[in-house]
């Protein structure tokens, strides 16, 4: 039973992470503003991981400078405010089975935004090379896919929606073509500045290496700065209300679950089995999320979103396959090799 806990725990955060797109597509379906849906998202992750910062690192913090606060600062904007409100924007143009897929772009986005600022390094003559460079083209592929094909639609238990306005998806996944190429590519720009800012996180970690204290700060900065941008945009006092409802449950959970309790289990199974077996788990998200969406929210699954997933998840594995290969240790390289004694 022991080994089996990271497998288990996998599909756990796959789970919330499908919740998670449910939940927030029928949030912002009943009416919620993606923007202020990222503020409380925001406070309450920071008001739930404040304790946990206090208890377990702040003896052991190093000091934080002001060079590395501006870093933080920069950091917390292109990865978690923008990145976040951009999300919400395609999401309401889109749908939560297309958020899922697309996420499986991620780890290819983020290793081509590596290989420009030589973090990373790509060699064409190498099968693991050739495997990257085939994942990020496949990458491209499936994007272009969910933006420009649906072809058929399959509507998968449409009839008992829960959650979401069948009426309204129907619209948006026949009619609105022009918003939903235009969520596609702000999902993907919302992905980019995800990626942006897990590369430059790289950097800050180095300077400041408390990751809980570093994780809290960034929630308290983002919680302030999209604050703003939400105080700028909606100004209507009932629009931050929050009633017992679907909305303040998706903001709980967000907050909450995804960005304090998914991000320890996330840890813990980097920690057990490494980040590849963590990565190759993103799929999950998509096949829960697809059937979940269909009984709960009433989507409409298209064969071009279908295409277009599976191109990023064959894309994500390449990726995978070829970063994994360049980490083997070189003993065991070695002992492929024939002897020629």
């Amino acid at each position: 039973m022991e080994g089996n806990k990271p497998y288990l725990a996998v599909i756990l955060v796959q789970s919330i992470y499908a919740a998670m797109f449910l939940l927030s597509k029928a949030a912002f379906d009943h009416g919620m503003n993606n923007f202020i849906f990222v503020f409380y998202r925001q406070a309450f992750a920071t008001i739930f991981l404040l304790p946990f910062s206090f208890f377990f690192e702040w003896k052991t913090a190093p000091p934080l400078s002001f060079i590395t606060f501006c870093k933080i600062f920069f950091i917390s904007f292109i990865g978690i405010t923008a990145s976040l409100d951009i999300y919400g924007i395609a999401l309401i143009y889109t749908s939560a089975t297309l958020a899922a897929a697309t996420t499986n772009s991620l780890p290819v986005i983020t290793f081509f935004l590596a290989l420009l600022l030589r973090i990373e390094s790509l060699k064409v003559k190498t099968a693991a090379g050739v495997a990257k460079l085939v994942g990020v083209v496949a990458c491209l592929a499936g994007v272009a896919t969910l933006a420009f094909y649906k072809g058929p639609h399959f509507e998968l238990l449409s009839h008992s929606h829960i959650l979401g306005n069948h009426k309204r998806q129907q619209n948006l996944g026949r009619v609105q073509s022009g918003s939903w190429i235009k969520g596609c590519f702000l999902l993907l720009l919302s992905n980019t500045c995800w990626g942006i800012w897990l590369v430059l996180q790289t950097f800050v970690v180095k300077s400041y290496p408390s990751k809980l204290l570093l994780t809290n700060l960034q929630c308290f900065l983002s919680s302030i700065q999209s604050f703003v941008v939400a105080l700028a945009v909606e100004r209507d006092i009932e629009q931050w209300k929050l009633g017992w409802n679907v909305r303040l449950l998706a903001v709980v959970y967000c907050g909450i679950v995804v960005t304090g309790f998914t991000y320890y289990l996330q840890t813990w199974v980097i920690h057990k089995k490494g980040p590849v077996f963590l990565a190759m788990s993103t799929p999950l998200a998509l096949i829960m999320t697809i059937f979940s969406s269909a009984i709960l929210l009433g989507e409409i699954i298209s064969l071009g979103s279908l295409l277009g997933g599976g191109a990023l998840v064959f894309g994500l594995y390449c990726v995978l396959w070829g970063k994994s290969r360049e980490q083997r240790p070189k003993a065991s390289l070695d002992l492929e090799q024939p002897s020629v004694n």
